[in-house]
């Protein structure tokens, strides 16, 4: 599927979030009290960003992981807006806004948080991972 068609089917808050780089409300979106085994792609190609077994709760509002599940495909900027200073991240592939990234993370967990807008990821659950295409990723799952 097509980057255009996807931005189509898109509600206005993923929009909002991934192409306007915009911010949901902190506490009210899908993912920041979900703590399901699976992953999280973007919600824009579909690419794997983040795993249930990095994330963790920072109690800031948005869902929050220690990495990435392929490091490459966040991207990191730096974001001056709001007249703050901090580092932005994107998706590589289809440059959707995600969040951000703050060096305050659990030190035991490697220091990072990524606070990440529940609107630019999609969840796929352990057991969807091998019918929706992700089966690479039933490994980090293993008992």
């Amino acid at each position: 599927m097509d980057k255009e068609k996807r931005l189509k089917e898109l509600t206005e808050m993923q929009y909002y979030v991934t192409q306007e780089s915009g911010t949901e409300p902190p506490f009210q979106n899908e993912y920041d009290k979900h703590f399901e085994e699976g992953i999280y792609v973007d919600v824009v190609s579909g690419k794997p960003l983040f795993s249930s077994k990095d994330k963790y709760d920072a109690g800031c509002g948005w869902p929050a992981f220690s990495k990435p599940i392929d490091a490459p495909e966040v991207t990191e900027h730096f974001d001056t807006s709001f007249g703050m200073r901090r580092v932005e991240v994107r998706s590589k592939t289809a440059d959707s806004h995600l969040g951000h990234v703050f060096p305050d993370g659990p030190q035991e967990l490697g220091g990072l948080r990524y606070c990440i807008n529940s609107a630019a990821l999609r969840f796929v659950p352990v057991e969807r991972l091998e019918e929706e295409g992700y089966g690479e990723y039933k490994s980090l799952f293993d008992k």
